[in-house]
């Protein structure tokens, strides 16, 4: 059954839980309801994609099946956004301590566990590092993407209306895991989930810590100059929310240094072959302020994908 034929009167009332299509808008009240229990919105739970995705020595990446794996990348989230980092938990979220949004039960969790660790009294693999994964068919029938919240993608994803986008969010790895064993198998994963659902193109937001774009002047603007997208891949943050990239002359930068300053998400986006969007966006509620990463499949650099898909094959 195609996501959109909602023939029964359950699959109807469904759709009138839903919002009107809008610039980023919360899927509706039902997801936000499942979400807080790790639960999965129809559209999300059709969609049956394999449960792993490579492994490790103790480490795995696969997608999460049940509710309560859901809510072990939630936890995680919340533990490396709100206790570690400087986001500013709501109260729901505080009280429910997750990471919560109405997003989450449209899309798929995209899990690191580590077999040799197990979590409280379920004795579950422990969750050390999760991806949240929206394609663009789930998303159009729920309202459209998280990341139109900020940015303007109306036009991008007009023009290349017949490319496949999946939207690559909610990024974080626990601690002790920050190294590379543990992001290549990330990147492993997402580059199996983008083989199975003949993805195109990858989108989201990235960010950097802190709000105030004077003191972030040398990383914004090394990405305006050495890594903005060409007007075919070009998005712009929403007028409201519009923070000028363009801070500091391309001759003043020290490309050394800047890529250094660098988070190193955007650093591996960067070494894949990504856009950077034009505009940045400050996120109070986070912390943080963000830019728009584009990454058409066709741009990643060819050793990527063979290293990516020969570790997949390994696995």
């Amino acid at each position: 059954m195609s996501n959109r034929d909602f023939g029964s009167p359950s699959r109807r009332l469904l759709e009138l839980l839903r919002p009107l299509p809008g610039a980023g808008a919360p899927p509706g009240l039902l997801p936000s309801l499942q979400a807080y229990g790790g639960l999965r919105a129809w559209a999300a739970r059709a969609h049956r994609p394999p449960r792993s995705l490579g492994r490790l020595g103790s480490l795995e990446v696969r997608l999460a099946q049940t509710a309560a794996e859901v809510r072990q990348a939630q936890k995680l989230r919340y533990h490396v956004f709100y206790k570690e980092g400087s986001a500013i938990p709501d109260p729901a979220r505080l009280f429910a301590r997750r990471d919560v949004d109405g997003f989450d039960a449209i899309c798929d969790h995209l899990l690191v566990v580590d077999h040799a660790v197990r979590e409280g009294k379920s004795k579950r693999p422990a969750v050390v590092g999760t991806y949240r994964l929206l394609r663009q068919a789930t998303a159009e029938d729920y309202g459209g993407f998280y990341t139109a919240g900020e940015f303007d993608i109306a036009g991008l994803i007009a023009r290349h209306a017949t490319l496949h986008f999946l939207e690559l969010g909610r990024s974080c790895v626990l601690a002790p895991y920050r190294n590379k064993r543990t992001v290549e198998l990330l990147w492993q994963g997402i580059h199996g989930y983008v083989l199975r659902n003949h993805t195109d193109v990858m989108i989201g937001c990235a960010s950097i810590e802190g709000t105030d774009p004077d003191r972030l002047a040398m990383p914004l603007s090394f990405l305006h100059h050495y890594a903005r997208a060409p007007e075919a891949w070009r998005a712009q943050a929403l007028p409201a929310r519009y923070v000028e990239m363009n801070r500091m002359s391309k001759e003043a930068i020290d490309p050394k240094l800047a890529l250094r300053s660098l988070p190193p998400l955007v650093k591996g986006y960067l070494r894949l072959g990504c856009y950077i969007g034009d505009g940045a966006v400050v996120d109070h509620e986070f912390g943080t302020t963000d830019v728009l990463i584009v990454l058409p499949m066709s741009a990643v650099k060819s050793r990527y994908l063979v290293h990516f898909g020969g570790s997949r094959k390994a696995a």
